[in-house]
C-alpha cells in the first residue's frame, strides 16, 4: 500500500475522525434501504476507529437529488433521500447510538462536533444536500474540515469523483496539517486490483457482461491487455455479433454515436481487431418474442432471426464459460450475462456465479450489477473479492487517476 491508512495513525484516544463513506445505498419506492452492503462494508473501519478511542462524524452523499439545494422546498422534494433510514441502519449494525444531523456544516454542526466524546457516532446530512459539494467550494470544504482531526476515505465506490467531500476536503486537511488516510475498504480494493493489475495468476480469464460497449471501452483495452481471455455476455453481445455480420434480429444493440466518438459498431470492430482470438462471444442465445412474455422464451443456435430477441446466453455458452472459468487462475467479472432481475432470464448470470463460486481461482467481482447479482444469489462470500465501486473499479483497471486518492498521505 502506497498510502496511508488507519494502521498508521497514531493514538487517537479523543480524537474525532471525519470518515467520507459510501452510504449510496439502493432503496425501494418506499424509501426503505433494499440492500445494506455498503454501509456492512465500511463497518470495518468505523469499529477499529470507535475501538481506538476516536469520535466520528461520517458522511456520504444518497442518490441524486432533483433541483437546486438552496431553493426552499428542495428538502420536501428530496426527502426520500435524506441519511435519517442510513442512520438507523448504521445505527443498528454498530450496535450504539448514531445521531442524524439535519445540515452538512453550519454553526450547529460544528457545535455538535465540537462536544463530541470518544466512542460518539455524528452523521452528517447527505452531502448533496448542500451546493458545496457537486461545486468542489472550498468554503464548504474548509467548515467540514474544521470537524475533525483526521480525514479517513473509505469511499472507494466513490473515489473516481472529485467532489469537494473527496477532494477539496482532505485538501483542505493537509494544509492544516492534518493526517489523511484510507479506511480498510478503501486499502482492500487497492491491495487487491493492483494486484490483478501488477501479478495476476495465470491464466487470467474477463468475463464482459452489460448493456453498452461505449461506457466501457477503456476498461475492455485495458482488460484485453492483461487477459488470456475475454468471455462476452449480456446485451454487449449483440453488437459484437453485427459488427461480424451478424443477424441479431430485434435484439437491442447500441448505436448512437457520442459527439466526437466513433461509432458504436466501429468500437466493436476495433475490439473485436485488438483481441483476435483471446474474445470469444456466445455459440447461443436464449431469445423471447417480447420481453414480457416470459413464456416465448427459447433457446437459438448461432443468428437470431427477425422477430427474436436477446435476452441471455444459451445453455451451450454457459457450458463453454463454465470450462474455461473452471481452468482459469484468476477471473475477473463485469456486468450481468442476461437480464437477470427477470427470473426466466438469469439462468446465464446464475450459472456464471455459481461457476465461480466453485473455482479454483482469485475470483474478483466488479461491483455495480455484478454485485447485486452475486449477493441476490448468495454467492457474495464464495468470491475472492466482491468490489464496493462500479464505475471506479472500471476507471481503476482503465488506468485512470484518481485526485482522491492523490490526496491521501503517502507512506
Amino acid at each position: 500500500m502506497p498510502k496511508k491508512t488507519i494502521a498508521d495513525l497514531p493514538d487517537l484516544t479523543g480524537k474525532k475522525v471525519l470518515v467520507r463513506v459510501d452510504f449510496n445505498v439502493p432503496m425501494d419506492e418506499a424509501g426503505n434501504i433494499s440492500n445494506d452492503r455498503r454501509i456492512v462494508g465500511a463497518l470495518p473501519t468505523l469499529r477499529t476507529l470507535l475501538d481506538r478511542g476516536a469520535a466520528l462524524v461520517v458522511m456520504s452523499h444518497l442518490g441524486q437529488p432533483d433541483g437546486d439545494p438552496t431553493s426552499s422546498d428542495f428538502r420536501s422534494k428530496n426527502a426520500r433521500l435524506t441519511m435519517d433510514r442510513v442512520a438507523v441502519r448504521l445505527g443498528e449494525k454498530l450496535g450504539r447510538p448514531v445521531t442524524k444531523l439535519n445540515d452538512v456544516v453550519g454553526l450547529q454542526v460544528q457545535h455538535a462536533a465540537d462536544a463530541l466524546k470518544p466512542g460518539d457516532v455524528l452523521l452528517l446530512e447527505n452531502v448533496r444536500f448542500h451546493p458545496g459539494e457537486k461545486a468542489k467550494d472550498k468554503d464548504f470544504a474548509q467548515q467540514l474540515a474544521n470537524l475533525a482531526d483526521v480525514y479517513v476515505n473509505d469511499a472507494f465506490g466513490t473515489c473516481h469523483r472529485s467532489d469537494a467531500s473527496m477532494v477539496a476536503v482532505p485538501a483542505a486537511f493537509k494544509a492544516a496539517g492534518k493526517p489523511r488516510v484510507v479506511g480498510l475498504l478503501v486499502a482492500k480494493e487497492l491491495e487487491i486490483l493492483d494486484g490483478l493489475l501488477s501479478a495476476p495468476k495465470r491464466p487470467m480469464v474477463g468475463l464482459l457482461g452489460g448493456a453498452k460497449v461505449s461506457d466501457k471501452v477503456g476498461f475492455i483495452k485495458s482488460l484485453l491487455s492483461r487477459v488470456d481471455k475475454v468471455l462476452i455476455g449480456g446485451a454487449m453481445t449483440y453488437l459484437f455479433l453485427k459488427a461480424q455480420g451478424h443477424k441479431i434480429g430485434n435484439s437491442f444493440c447500441e448505436t448512437k454515436a457520442k459527439e466526437g466518438q466513433k461509432t458504436p459498431v466501429q468500437m466493436a470492430q476495433e475490439i473485436l481487431e485488438l483481441g483476435k482470438d483471446k474474445i470469444i462471444l456466445p455459440v447461443d442465445h436464449l431469445a423471447v418474442t417480447d420481453i414480457k412474455a416470459f413464456d416465448s422464451a427459447k433457446v437459438v443456435d448461432g443468428e437470431i432471426p427477425d422477430g427474436l430477441a436477446g435476452v441471455d446466453i444459451g445453455p451451450k455458452t454457459i457450458a463453454l464459460y463454465r470450462t474455461e472459468i473452471a481452468q482459469a487462475a484468476t477471473v475477473v467479472w463485469n456486468g450481468p450475462m442476461g437480464k437477470f432481475e427477470d427470473e426466466p432470464y438469469s439462468q446465464g448470470t446464475r450459472s456464471i456465479a455459481n461457476a465461480l463460486s466453485q473455482a479454483h481461482a482469485v475470483t474478483v467481482v466488479g461491483g455495480g450489477e455484478t454485485a447485486e447479482a452475486v449477493e441476490e444469489f448468495g454467492l457474495a462470500e464464495k468470491m475472492t473479492h466482491v468490489s464496493t465501486g462500479g464505475g471506479a473499479f472500471l476507471e481503476y483497471v482503465e488506468g485512470t487517476p484518481f485526485k482522491a486518492l492523490a490526496e491521501i498521505d503517502d507512506r
